[in-house]
């Protein structure tokens, strides 16, 4: 056999390689139902796939990518880092973690922070920093304290936190839950009121809604919530991980009204779209009932996270993301709600946060988002009515341009 033939004979014995759809497929866990393409890389606004596709990126991994992808400032500190010193843990103290945290502090005007990874442990922070403040401050009898949340929250995927969600599946064969949480209706300040008694520690509450469907509250409202939790001496938390650091036009999605809360939890876009940072913030009293032993993370405030958290909160100054959210946000909206399309039943949102209301009677919102694949853009849908836009603040105005006219041909081409 010649050469020429026993190389074409071995490749015809050689078996294609498993795609990685098919990889996932085999070896993970079924937790996801993510859109069938398969990404490779990312630079700004944009996503390219393994045949080389270029996507516009109108997600931004729910705010965390909001720097938009590899940002080369970004990156630069992240490698930097790594080249010195990444993980100690917080049994030492590194040179990165001081200003990272006073520059944390300084932005949000609240006393302290302490430093996690996900923003779920952000919030699990919160509830214990609530709870014992209730015990040792507020003087509610031990194990009586309750914390009221709103309902359509969503705060993460601990035991504990689903367990005060109301949304079904979330809840779904992971009981018992935890007792101590109550809800009341979103956007109802008399409600909350009326929910609050003697034990009640902390009113846990998302400024926007991301996962109820971009859920933006009557205005007012959250200033209503501050009145009322100051009279009744009751913690303001303002999960501020999805909203926060400018993704609705200002720095912090309370700070439209004027809000200053007790307590918040940041995460998503503190990492800079390159790995989970997460903190949670609040006033000197409340952070003072956590004592050395009672409260930790092995990766929480590592140097690494620190540099890169830094980073992210100069960079946000510097390109004016705030403001340019603000404007670049407007001009979405408008956009969107020029399409005029019989689909659209809504258009809400603020800043760079847009949720678009399809009605479930033309085309479910997970079939908008192929139908967006299949036109360059890439996002995903939310309770199965809802389109989210929400790309990276670095988003540029002929960007969203073509998201938009991509919108209004995805629409068409279900028509069709």
């Amino acid at each position: 056999m010649t050469t020429a033939a026993r190389a074409a004979a071995l490749r015809h014995t050689v078996p294609t390689p498993p795609s990685p759809l098919h990889l996932e497929a085999a070896y993970g866990a079924h937790n996801y139902h993510p859109l069938p393409i398969v990404l490779t890389r990312g630079a700004g606004a944009y996503l390219f796939d393994d045949a080389g596709r270029r996507y516009l990126d109108m997600m931004s991994a729910y705010s965390a990518v909001s720097f938009g992808h590899s940002h080369p400032v970004l990156v630069q500190a992240l490698t930097e880092q790594a080249g010195r010193l990444a993980v100690t843990s917080r049994a030492f103290h590194t040179d990165r973690l001081g200003p990272f945290l006073q520059k944390l502090c300084r932005m949000t005007g609240m006393a302290r922070a302490l430093p996690m990874n996900s923003g779920a442990e952000a919030v699990e922070t919160a509830i214990k920093a609530a709870r014992k403040w209730a015990y040792k401050v507020k003087h509610v009898p031990e194990g009586q304290a309750q914390i009221l949340v709103a309902e359509g929250n969503f705060a993460g995927r601990t035991t504990t936190i689903v367990g005060f969600s109301s949304e079904a599946q979330y809840r779904d064969g992971f009981g018992p839950f935890a007792p101590g949480f109550a809800s009341v209706p979103f956007g109802d300040a008399p409600a909350l009121e009326a929910a609050i008694t003697p034990h009640t520690a902390a009113f846990i509450v998302e400024p926007i809604q991301g996962e109820a469907g971009i859920v933006v509250p009557p205005a007012g409202y959250l200033a209503a919530v501050r009145e009322i939790c100051t009279r009744h001496n009751v913690l303001m938390i303002c999960d501020e991980v999805q909203t926060g650091l400018g993704r609705t036009g200002a720095l912090l999605a309370c700070d439209h009204e004027g809000v200053k809360p007790d307590g918040l939890t940041l995460g998503k876009a503190l990492g800079g779209g390159l790995l989970p940072v997460s903190a949670f913030l609040a006033r000197d009293d409340v952070m003072a009932q956590f004592t050395p032993g009672d409260h930790g993370s092995t990766f929480g405030g590592n140097p690494l996270a620190a540099a890169v958290g830094h980073a992210a909160l100069l960079l946000l100054e510097r390109e004016h993301l705030v403001q340019r959210a603000a404007e670049q946000g407007a001009y979405l909206m408008a956009q969107v709600q020029a399409i005029a399309h019989p689909a659209i039943t809504e258009v809400r949102g603020r800043g760079l946060l847009v949720g678009v209301e399809i009605d479930p009677a033309f085309a479910s919102a997970r079939a908008v988002c192929e139908a967006l694949m299949h036109e360059g853009v890439l996002t995903k849908d939310t309770h199965h009515t809802v389109v989210r836009l929400a790309p990276p603040l670095v988003i540029e105005r002929e960007q969203i341009d073509a998201a938009v006219q991509a919108l209004a041909r995805a629409l068409r081409r279900l028509k069709a």
